[in-house]
């Protein structure tokens, strides 16, 4: 398991004890990402690499069975502290083509180096290895989950501008 650093960035004018919240300028109410649903062909597949190769927590899991569909949300922290992925599994479906304009989710490490030592041998693809990216200076480093979404780790301290 990988280890992942939590950070929080408060907006000086809002700030509590449990949480942040950003206030949108035009709509005057608060506001915050709350997941990215990412539609999955084998849940259980996916849930063991977001839990065991990349360190999150099944934060909860829900069948419908009217729909036909579980939803399995992952995270690193309770969803009232930050942003969570939301996986879809829809019953009966073992494949989605993934469309041009996903790129990828980002998760902050404190060694990316490490990371893909540690993401490969647990038995994750790293598609890009740990290393400066072009024209900069942060490290960064791209995994591949079961489904083929990308997920960038970026290395703390070294993000520029």
């Amino acid at each position: 398991m990988i280890s992942v650093r939590l950070t929080r960035r408060v907006d000086a004018r809002q700030q509590s004890n449990s949480t942040f919240i950003l206030y949108s300028s035009r709509q005057g109410r608060a506001m915050r990402i709350l997941h990215t649903m990412l539609r999955v062909s084998d849940l259980d597949r996916s849930l063991k690499f977001y839990t065991e190769i990349l360190g999150m927590q099944l934060l909860r899991k829900k069948e419908y069975p009217a729909g036909r569909f579980t939803l399995a949300f992952v995270g690193y922290g309770p969803e009232v502290e930050g942003a969570c992925l939301e996986l879809t599994y829809n019953w009966g479906t073992d494949q989605y083509t993934l469309g041009d304009a996903f790129g990828h989710v980002a998760i902050e490490v404190d060694d990316a180096y490490k990371a893909c030592e540690t993401i490969k041998a647990t038995g994750g693809k790293v598609v890009r290895e740990a290393g400066p990216m072009k024209h900069g200076t942060t490290v960064i480093a791209f995994v591949e989950d079961p489904d083929g979404y990308k997920i960038e780790l970026i290395q703390k301290g070294t993000q520029s501008g």
